[in-house]
C-alpha cells in the first residue's frame, strides 16, 4: 500500500514538474518608479506652486507629466517685494510645506524643484537689477531650506514663457504624445498642433506653427518632444499685459494735457478714483514727464465712451508693418495666424466675466461690449464681480486680437477662450516641467519572466494536495513501523 502512495505522489510531483516546463512564460514590466517636480510661477500680479509627477521611464525621451496639486501664493507676485525681498521668500513657505507633506519623503531630495519668474522680474531688472538680484536670494534662501533639488531661480524670457504655454496646451489635448488603442504612448498621426495666445499682467505673447518659414530668427523656437521636432513662431510683447496698459492708458490721458483732472473714456460713467503723479508712473512701461510734481493727486473721472476708449486703447499700437515683411504690431514680425488657437489667462477672464468666451460670434461680442461700456457706475457698481476696469479689459483684449494680432471676421470661430484644458489650469509651468524632463535621466523599465495567473493558481493546487498526500504518507508509514514494534514484542 504504501508502494503505492509513493508512486502516486512522486507521479503528481512529475506532473506539476512537466506542466510548469511545458507553459510557455512571458516578460512583464514592474511597476515604474514615479518621479516628482516642482515648479514656482512667478507671475507680475501672484505666485503659485505646481507639483507634477512622471514615471521615471520616459516615452522618446520626454516623460508623461500629470499635475498634482496647484498652490496659490498669498500676496501679491514677488516683484512686489522689491522693498522687502525677505518676505518674497517668506511668501513661498506654506506651499512649500504643503508639498512636502505630498512628495513621499524618501524622494524629496531628488525633486527637481524651479522658479520662473515672468513680466513682472523682467520690469524690475530694467528698473532696478540690484533689488531684483536681492529678491532672487531670498526665495532661493527660502526653497535651499526644504529637502529639495533646487535648479535655480531665473526670469524666463518672453519667448520661453509663450513657448512653454504652447506645450502645455498641445499636450492636454493629445495632439503631442496619446496613449493608443495598442496600448503605448504614440505621437498621433494627422493631427494638427494648435496656437497658443496668453495675456499676463505685464506681457502678452503668441506662439503657434506657421505653414511658412519663420523670416525672423529672433522669434523661430525649436523644440523636440516625443521623439518629433517643432518649428514655431513665438513672440512676447512687454508692457502690453492688462496691468501694464492699465497704467500707460491713464498715463497717456494725462500727458494729453497735464492737467489733475483725467477724463477716462473706458472706465464707467460716474467712477472716479485719485492718484499721484508717482503711483501712475512707477514702472518702466510709462515715463513720466520731468516738469510734473510726483506728490501732485490726480483725479481721474469715468466717462463711458466707448468710441473713445476704442480709440484710445489703438494709440497704444503702432500697427503699421513697412514693407520688409508681415508683422504683427510695433513693427514686429509675425507670419499669418494659421489653425486652431487656445486662449487662456487674462484673455480668458476679460471676457468670461461678460459670458461672452462660449464660441460666440465677433459681431455679436462687439456690440455685447460696446453696450455694456455704455452703462455707468451707478447701474453696474453693485453687480457681483465687477470692477471698473472691465470695459478696458475687455475693449484692449479686442484691439489686441484683431488689430494686433490680424485675426479676421473669418478666424476669429477659430479662438477658444479656456482657463482649463482636462481639469488642468493652462499656463508655461506645465510645459517647462515637460521640456526639463529631457534632461532628467530617464530609468530603464525592469523587465521580469512570469507565468499566466491561471497556471500558477493550478500549480498552487497541485502543490497542496502533493503536501497533503507526503503527509499522509509519512503517517502511514509511522504508523506502520510502530505497529511492527508491537507485534514483535
Amino acid at each position: 500500500m504504501l508502494g503505492w502512495g509513493s508512486a502516486a505522489v512522486l507521479g503528481l510531483l512529475t506532473v506539476t514538474v512537466f506542466v510548469l516546463v511545458l507553459i510557455p512564460a512571458k516578460d512583464a514590466v514592474l511597476p515604474t518608479k514615479i518621479k516628482y517636480g516642482l515648479v514656482f510661477d512667478a507671475g507680475s500680479t501672484h505666485t503659485s506652486l505646481y507639483i507634477y509627477r512622471w514615471p521615471a521611464h520616459k516615452e522618446n525621451g520626454t516623460g508623461i507629466v500629470s499635475q498634482v496639486e496647484g498652490c496659490s501664493v498669498a500676496g501679491p507676485g514677488i516683484s512686489s517685494y522689491a522693498d522687502n525681498p525677505a518676505g518674497a521668500g517668506a511668501s513661498l513657505k506654506p506651499c512649500l510645506d504643503r508639498a512636502m507633506k505630498i512628495i513621499p519623503a524618501e524622494q524629496q531630495r531628488e525633486t527637481p524643484t524651479y522658479l520662473g519668474a515672468t513680466a513682472g522680474m523682467r520690469l524690475l531688472r530694467e528698473e532696478n537689477s540690484t533689488k531684483a538680484e536681492q529678491i532672487f536670494a531670498e526665495v532661493s534662501k527660502a526653497i535651499g531650506e526644504y529637502p529639495v533639488d533646487f535648479r535655480g531661480a531665473q526670469i524666463l524670457t518672453g519667448s520661453e514663457e509663450g513657448s512653454f504655454g504652447w506645450i502645455t496646451v498641445n499636450y492636454l489635448l493629445q495632439t503631442l504624445v496619446k496613449f493608443s488603442f495598442a496600448e503605448k504612448w504614440e505621437h498621433p498621426q494627422d493631427t494638427e498642433v494648435l496656437g497658443a495666445l496668453d495675456l499676463g499682467g505685464a506681457s502678452t505673447q503668441i506662439t503657434f506653427q506657421p505653414g511658412v518659414p519663420v523670416e525672423d530668427r529672433n522669434t523661430s523656437v525649436f523644440f523636440r518632444l516625443y521623439g518629433t521636432d517643432y518649428s514655431l513662431y513665438s513672440h512676447s510683447y512687454l508692457c502690453y499685459g492688462q496691468k501694464q496698459v492699465l497704467k500707460r492708458l491713464v498715463a497717456a490721458l494725462h500727458q494729453a494735457n497735464l492737467s489733475a483732472e483725467i477724463s477716462h473714456p473706458c472706465y464707467p460713467q460716474g467712477y472716479q478714483e485719485n492718484l499721484t503723479v508717482a503711483e501712475l508712473y512707477d514702472s518702466p512701461c510709462v515715463q513720466a514727464p520731468s516738469s510734473v510734481n510726483p506728490d501732485l493727486v490726480l483725479s481721474v473721472m469715468g466717462t463711458g465712451d466707448p468710441a473713445a476708449c476704442a480709440t484710445a486703447v489703438q494709440r497704444l499700437f503702432n500697427f503699421s508693418c513697412g514693407a520688409q515683411w508681415p508683422c504683427g504690431f510695433n513693427g514686429v514680425y509675425q507670419p499669418p495666424v494659421r489653425g486652431q488657437f487656445f486662449a487662456f489667462s487674462g484673455f480668458y477672464h476679460s471676457l468670461h466675466f461678460l459670458n461672452l468666451t462660449g464660441g460666440l460670434s465677433l459681431s455679436f461680442v462687439n456690440t455685447t461690449i460696446w453696450k455694456i461700456c455704455n452703462s455707468s457706475w451707478e447701474q453696474v457698481r453693485f453687480c457681483p464681480g465687477v470692477h471698473f476696469t472691465w470695459a478696458l479689459a475687455s475693449s484692449y483684449t479686442l484691439t489686441l486680437l484683431l488689430q494686433g494680432y490680424k485675426f479676421n471676421y473669418t478666424t476669429w470661430p477659430n479662438i477658444h477662450f479656456v482657463r482649463q484644458v482636462a481639469n488642468v489650469d493652462v499656463g508655461w509651468t506645465l510645459g517647462c516641467m515637460l521640456n526639463l524632463t529631457n534632461i532628467i535621466p530617464s530609468e530603464p523599465l525592469t523587465a521580469v519572466t512570469e507565468l499566466p495567473r491561471s497556471i500558477w493558481i493550478a500549480t498552487t493546487v497541485l502543490l497542496a494536495i502533493m503536501l497533503i498526500l507526503t503527509f499522509c504518507l509519512l503517517t502511514a508509514m509511522c504508523y506502520q513501523r510502530n505497529s511492527s514494534g508491537y507485534e514483535q514484542l
